[in-house]
């Protein structure tokens, strides 16, 4: 997964796969899931993402089933 930010747009775009897009969606205003030919999430864009998405707490935390 990989996480770009564009701060000359206030845009993130997120990376989940390298698969092809095949269709982009609109989730929201500001929201769009790109998928492919078999509607699996390839990517997610995020404008305004300094009000929509909480950037500046950005963390990742991985969770084994033992915690769960």
């Amino acid at each position: 997964m990989r996480v770009k930010y564009f701060s000359d747009t206030d845009t993130a775009h997120i990376e989940f796969t390298e698969s092809s897009v095949e269709e982009t969606k609109e989730i929201s205003e500001n929201i769009y899931i790109d998928v492919d030919e078999q509607g699996n999430l390839v990517s997610m864009t995020i404008e305004h993402a300094k009000s929509n998405a909480m950037l500046s707490e950005f963390s990742l935390q991985e969770i084994s089933a033992k915690s769960a």
